[in-house]
């Protein structure tokens, strides 16, 4: 009886190679099959782009379908056609990698393969590899710490209602707004209705040669931006003040 493959989920990361953790390049280098999320047939992939230099054997790539839908009545049928197709390698002895960008349990696309394959085959083993998630490097590209000493982060989509967003920037000392691409011009008006625009940047497709940070949001307001977007807004720098107070 053929012993079966392992199953690993893989952060590749946001957008920069050198980012990729010694972990995920081990995994990658080792696997024989490397599955990556496409939104269609034949379509690229934002983190195959990532680690693609990494891998001489393009024969070892296998697109797996994830389309851009909602509804998961279609979603479904189509996460679970993966699973099966990443399972008949699994059943041939053969180990597999998914790649994900950013971290792979972190509004991932893994997650959905992750459920289905503990559900539908309990038996495979599945090892996680973690990795620098898009919040923090943003932060970092930004200039803009999360957070210092006891102040309080908020993580969540622009695309949620008005009231759940101001409610969010009242409560929390830093906020990141994540795929604000669709509501980016809304997301203006509210920052500025509440005085925040200042203390706002956005960071796009962060670690790419793509890559684009704007401190000033009024300059995006007829512009369309790329989803892998995000907003990390904070109400008051206290470093200086943590440090005068240190002294």
């Amino acid at each position: 009886m053929v012993k079966l493959g392992k199953f690993y989920g893989i952060g590749v990361g946001p957008g920069d190679p050198e980012l990729l953790t010694v972990k995920a390049v081990k995994r990658l280098q080792a696997v024989p099959v490397i599955c990556y999320p496409a939104c269609r047939p034949g379509a690229g992939s934002y983190a195959l782009r990532i680690v693609e230099d990494l891998i001489e054997d393009k024969t070892r790539l296998k697109g797996m379908l994830f389309p851009m839908e909602k509804e998961m009545e279609r979603l479904i049928p189509v996460w679970k056609e993966s699973v099966e197709i990443i399972f008949g390698h699994l059943s041939k002895g053969e180990d597999v990698a998914f790649i994900t960008e950013g971290d792979p349990f972190f509004y991932s696309t893994f997650v959905y393969l992750y459920h289905l394959m503990r559900e539908i085959h309990p038996e495979v083993f599945i090892e996680i590899v973690p990795a620098v998630s898009s919040i923090t490097a943003c932060s970092v590209r930004a200039e803009m710490p999360l957070a210092m000493a006891d102040e309080r982060v908020a993580i969540l989509p622009a695309t949620y209602e008005e009231g759940f967003l101001k409610d969010a920037l009242n409560l929390f000392d830093t906020v990141v707004f994540i795929k604000v691409n669709s509501v980016l011009p809304q997301l203006i008006h509210l920052l500025e209705e509440m005085n925040l625009l200042g203390n706002a940047v956005m960071v796009e497709r962060c670690g790419s040669p793509q890559e684009r940070v704007v401190k000033d949001l009024r300059t995006l307001k007829e512009e369309k931006t790329n989803y892998l977007s995000l907003v990390i807004v904070k109400k008051e720098n206290r470093v200086p003040i943590l440090m005068e107070v240190g002294r």
